[in-house]
């Protein structure tokens, strides 16, 4: 299984060489290497990805009363992996484990039935077992919901616009989430998901593509106050389109944000449905030529 960030893949040298004891605040930031900063336990980077991930879940969670507080820990028992297992793949487990797993024992069969019932759907996993999730391996837990997150929300449901040749083209679950939003917005260059978003207008942009009206002035909306463009297009999504913020407008506009999380969000667009009574503004701006559109 992949690493949950690409960062992860770089080099551990860095890692290796430890800062002096001396250095403190924002001096010990500075003097830090940027892949120990990037592999740091408090590295914005993941806090905004452990949050995106535990949103998602509990989103699913939903439906069968659970809930997680806390991603490193909540799953040790085994008892909320497999209710989110059953709630996306529609099915239950394939035997029977235990429904109150006091002791670590007991929580280790639990992890281990959600384990091979995963194997069992052809989702692989590589270089994690049970006593990684009972004892709290965020690393590993990351990299566990990251591929349930593109098994589930990216490469299995079909999306209209999308035509079958084109899912069997073997295209990545990225090049397919981004093909998709390329289609959506030929007018703006998205390339990725990380910069091309971190004005709130591509927001914006896609919300009024799929629904014409929610965002009508989103080319005009000042790039300068990005969490505020945000946060409108991301509530306008979530009133209309039943689609949730699963990533906060502070955090998606994050220069720090990686792209998983911002996919994790966007995964949700393609199988969205405009809700009755929505209000279809009308444009109060004229439209602007895309050449006018920059990117920051």
């Amino acid at each position: 299984m992949s690493s949950p960030h690409p960062r992860l893949h770089q080099s551990s040298a860095a890692a290796s060489n430890p800062v002096s004891n001396s250095v403190h605040g924002s001096d010990k930031d500075a003097d830090m290497p940027a892949t120990e900063k990037d592999l740091a336990e408090d590295a914005p980077w993941k806090k905004i990805q452990q949050n995106t991930f535990t949103r998602w879940c509990n989103e699913h969670l939903k439906c069968v009363n659970k809930r997680i507080a806390n991603l490193q820990t909540d799953l040790s028992d085994g008892l909320r992996l497999i209710g989110l297992l059953e709630v996306l793949s529609q099915k239950k487990m394939f035997r029977k484990y235990n429904q109150r797993p006091t002791f670590r024992q007991m929580q280790l069969e639990n992890v281990s039935v959600a384990l091979e019932f995963l194997d069992k759907e052809n989702i692989k996993l590589v270089s994690i077992d049970s006593k990684a999730i009972v004892d709290g391996n965020l690393k590993l837990i990351l990299g566990l919901i990251w591929t349930l997150i593109l098994h589930y929300s990216i490469s299995m449901p079909m999306w209209d616009e999308e035509e079958e040749a084109d899912v069997g083209k073997q295209k990545t679950p990225k090049q397919r989430l981004l093909g998709w939003i390329q289609n959506k917005l030929p007018e703006l260059p998205i390339t990725n998901f990380s910069r091309d978003w971190q004005t709130g207008r591509a927001l914006g942009a896609l919300v009024d593509s799929c629904a014409p009206g929610l965002c009508p002035d989103w080319d005009s909306w000042d790039q300068t106050k990005p969490v505020e463009n945000a946060r409108e297009a991301m509530q306008q999504a979530d009133d209309w389109l039943g689609i949730p913020q699963v990533i906060t407008p502070e955090e998606i506009v994050d220069p720090n944000v990686d792209e998983h999380s911002v996919m994790t969000y966007l995964s949700q667009f393609p199988k969205a449905k405009l809700k009755p009574g929505a209000p279809p503004a009308p444009k109060t701006q004229p439209q602007k030529s895309p050449r006018l559109w920059t990117r920051y």
